[in-house]
């Protein structure tokens, strides 16, 4: 299916569409709480202004997702400079779950998450976009602009890193679960 030409897209629509997806990828580049309806408001205006620009030579989601990848990347830049501590992220409830269930969640997803905001940017930006927001190898490719070897080895090496990683934290967990009964049932 061909891409829309900029006289048929709709901004109104537009943002209605991609609004979450901005949302989410914002967070996911370890924007925090407190900036990201800013910088989601600037990403669109961005959109806003460059729409008469878009050619149509990638879909308007990975358009989108460029031009809000540069903008938290430039905000998390700006916070580094200004030497501002970034808030751990966020989690995003889904299905109702009892209240150990959303703890358990919770703890997960913060650990998934910070260990995606220690992930160098290039395995981060291709796992969240394949894994978490659904794109295709190919769209993954043409939104960072490398071949699509080159997306999917990117992918592979993210895998392995989230994974040793949440190896490694299971391990701390558990030797801190056992330190208080090895010591006699004393608390840690």
């Amino acid at each position: 299916m061909p891409a829309p030409t900029p006289q048929a897209l709709d901004f109104r629509a537009l943002f209605d569409e991609q609004v979450d997806f901005v949302w989410r990828v914002l967070r996911r580049y370890g924007v925090p709480d407190r900036d990201v309806d800013d910088l989601c408001q600037e990403v669109f205006l961005i959109v806003h202004r460059k729409l008469a620009e878009f050619e149509g030579r990638s879909s308007v989601r990975t358009w989108i997702y460029g031009i809000a990848a540069r903008t938290a990347i430039a905000a998390r830049r700006k916070a580094y400079v200004r030497r501002e501590s970034l808030e751990p992220t966020m989690y995003e409830p889904g299905v109702e779950a009892t209240q150990s269930e959303q703890a358990d969640q919770r703890r997960e997803l913060s650990l998934v998450e910070s260990v995606l905001a220690t992930m160098d940017s290039e395995k981060r930006e291709a796992f969240v976009l394949y894994e978490l927001e659904g794109l295709s190898v190919a769209e993954v490719a043409h939104a960072v602009g490398v071949p699509e070897n080159t997306a999917l080895y990117r992918l592979h090496r993210a895998r392995e890193e989230l994974e040793r990683r949440l190896r490694q934290a299971a391990l701390v967990a558990s030797v801190r679960a056992v330190r208080p009964v090895a010591a006699g049932g004393r608390g840690a």
